[in-house]
């Protein structure tokens, strides 16, 4: 794995993101809280943009102790990330589509080094394109 700089800290307030095009691949780092995350910016279904899609709190259903329901409601801990083409949804943290766990958005690892913020990826990503490492 490759380190590549990505962005400084500064950069994102309390629940922002960025999306970058690192050695030819586009990434998206997103802040959650204290939580940071890094998925590559394209929709398993389609291949869509799915980092620059419009984030919103998950919907879920309340059930009552009996397990009935009693409605849906917009999470307060749970965010997703919609995909702009076909409005496929995923959890931000996890990356997983709530409908198919198949589904799932591609990790890519991030590493904080002071408030310097970094992505690794493959060796080689991006020489098909005719780009260094």
């Amino acid at each position: 794995m490759i380190e590549h700089f990505f962005g400084r800290v500064e950069e994102f307030d309390e629940t922002s993101h960025r999306v970058r095009v690192i050695a030819g691949i586009e990434v998206g780092v997103f802040k959650l809280d204290s939580q940071w995350v890094a998925w590559e910016n394209s929709c398993p279904h389609a291949g869509g943009p799915v980092c620059q899609g419009r984030i919103m709190p998950r919907v879920e259903e309340q059930l009552n102790a009996n397990q009935q329901s009693l409605g849906m409601c917009f999470s307060k801990e749970r965010q997703n990330i919609v995909c702009p083409w076909h409005g496929y949804e995923y959890d931000l943290r996890t990356g997983v589509h709530q409908g198919h766990s198949s589904y799932r958005l591609r990790p890519v690892a991030l590493a904080l080094r002071g408030r310097d913020i970094f992505v690794q990826l493959p060796e080689g990503v991006g020489l098909a394109l005719g780009e260094g490492a």
